[in-house]
């Protein structure tokens, strides 16, 4: 399973903090537009890491069932 982690504007968008996706042999790419399929994020922006590192939304990254999705909020300084 896949563990997808929402936060900030996303979390409110999905009603959740977290799901588990139960797919094999899937992209990064092919994922969020799933998720965006089902959740209709619209002109939300965020950005997103994989295992702890932010990633690309449009890299081809094959994603395992071990990984960790994380939608983030924009970072503001401080």
């Amino acid at each position: 399973m896949i563990e997808v982690k929402y936060f900030g504007a996303v979390a409110e968008k999905t009603q959740c903090t977290f799901e588990n996706v139960v797919s094999s042999n899937i992209s990064l790419k092919d994922l969020l537009q799933d998720l965006e399929e089902k959740y209709r994020f619209e002109s939300l922006t965020f950005s997103v890491a994989v295992n702890q590192k932010i990633v690309s939304k449009t890299t081809d990254y094959n994603l395992k069932t071990s990984d960790i999705v994380a939608l983030l909020p924009p970072f503001a300084g401080g």
